[in-house]
């Protein structure tokens, strides 16, 4: 997810009704299927964006009688597919003004779909526990001081900020630096490794420091603390190098194809209208990462539990 020049995107390949697809370098053969009643979704491997396609697809294909493909693009390539018709929509934007400028504004071959009605946050975190101890780590200030006790194998001499993918948009590393903190960002390697992480380190009640974004359902289960980082400002992101502020409150959006929007009947309706809450979303989210429920089955709970919401995004 990118917030400005911020992003969780991560390697986990989402399995569908079609199997598992990954829509980095190939196409889709669902995508801008002139006169077939079929959709196809570009989803970031993220759960709250798994549980938004997942939702969405099962209302689709229910209510609506389409066959729905998701299929998993990194979330700037996402772009590219989504201008070249690969993709119908993505459900899911945490704000790519590049992108936004070349293939809305210019080329004009995608289209806004509104808002999701979930606001996204990045920021870096602590345990709640570890905050009550130390109520001064909250003040990015202060994070020398418990470098050492935050220290890992990992960092070196440094204190560790854990971080997911290399493939996500962050500024942390020009954040470390640009801010002269003791710290060496770390990579888990995915969303899914890194809250293995955090869940090893609150069961031991070790100290950590990680990015980490809402909304998000392991805040139910590891409670955490953000630290004030320098408050962000339009703009103050712009140079990726030269980043020393903290990340913005996003509204999340949703993207169509141009032609999409204007020749997908019902369904380019419905996507327009899917707007939910964080709870709703972070309910769908909790019954796939931790219930361990397929995302098609954790949809049709929600969906089964929910109809007076999700009947106001008929067409």
């Amino acid at each position: 997810m990118r917030l400005r020049t911020t992003a969780v995107a991560g390697a986990l390949l989402l399995l569908t009704g079609c199997g598992a697809a990954d829509m980095t370098q190939q196409a889709s053969p669902f995508a801008n299927a002139r006169g077939a009643k079929t959709v196809t979704l570009s989803v970031q491997s993220w759960v709250g964006a798994q549980a938004d396609a997942a939702v969405a697809e099962y209302l689709l294909e229910h209510e609506l009688g389409y066959h729905v493909d998701t299929v998993q693009v990194d979330e700037v390539p996402a772009w590219d597919a989504l201008s070249q018709g690969r993709v119908d929509a993505i459900m899911e934007d945490w704000g790519h003004p590049e992108q936004e400028r070349r293939y809305v504004e210019e080329k004009k071959t995608i289209v806004r779909g509104g808002e999701l009605g979930v606001t996204g946050h990045i920021g870096w975190f602590v345990p709640t526990y570890f905050a009550k101890r130390h109520p001064d780590v909250t003040d990015w200030k202060n994070l020398d001081r418990y470098a050492g006790l935050l220290r890992t194998a990992e960092s070196g001499g440094k204190g560790q900020l854990l971080d997911g993918s290399p493939s996500y948009v962050t500024h942390d590393k020009a954040l470390v630096k640009n801010l002269k903190l003791d710290y060496k960002v770390v990579f888990a390697g995915s969303e899914a490794a890194q809250i293995t992480q955090i869940k090893q380190f609150a069961r031991e009640k070790k100290p950590f420091l990680t990015y980490w974004y809402a909304p998000q359902w392991l805040f139910e289960k590891v409670p955490m603390t953000e630290v004030r980082l320098p408050p962000y400002r339009e703009g103050c992101d712009a140079d990726p190098a030269k980043v020393a502020c903290g990340y913005p409150h996003t509204p999340l959006q949703k993207y169509l194809n141009a032609d999409f929007a204007r020749n997908g009947g019902e369904a380019a309706r419905f996507l327009k209208n899917f707007r939910w809450t964080t709870e709703d979303q972070n309910e769908v989210a909790l019954m796939i990462a931790e219930e361990k429920l397929p995302p098609r089955e954790a949809a049709k709970k929600w969906v089964d539990s929910h109809p007076s919401v999700w009947k106001e995004w008929l067409p």
